[in-house]
């Protein structure tokens, strides 16, 4: 019965636009919120081997890939880039065995990762960029 219900197009397409409204959300947000922080993200970059010089970058990754994904623009490119995104920053920040919170964190991101290679895998649906004229 659930299998009937998840093969209507219409709720697919809802579902698909969710989760791109979900997890755009994310990195909106993170790219929003290292602008004011910016000194203590660059610090926290340093503290982890990684250039703060590349901060500009990981805010535009954030804030242009998260619209790309919300928009549901060169979506499976985009969640593909953004999938490898959140492996390295999981391994270079929050691989801290012994850490709760930061193992915490690392989980999060392998999570996110994997909701973007379910994006690739199934697209960005209908009611996107991508999808517009298909049902």
């Amino acid at each position: 019965m659930l299998d009937k219900l998840f093969d209507n197009p219409a709720l697919n397409n809802l579902i698909k636009l969710a989760a791109r409204i979900l997890i755009a959300a994310i990195f909106i947000q993170a790219g929003f919120n290292k602008i004011p922080g910016y000194a203590g993200t660059a610090g926290y970059m340093a503290s982890a081997g990684v250039p703060s010089a590349l901060l500009p970058l990981v805010i535009a990754v954030e804030l242009v890939g998260g619209l790309m994904i919300l928009v549901g623009f060169q979506t499976r490119l985009v969640a593909f880039l953004l999938a490898g995104f959140c492996l390295l920053s999981a391994w270079l920040f929050h691989f801290q065995p012994g850490n709760t919170g930061q193992m915490l964190q690392f989980m999060k991101n392998l999570a996110i990762a994997g909701g973007f290679l379910q994006m690739v895998a199934t697209g960005p649906g209908a009611w996107s960029i991508d999808g517009r004229g298909r049902s």
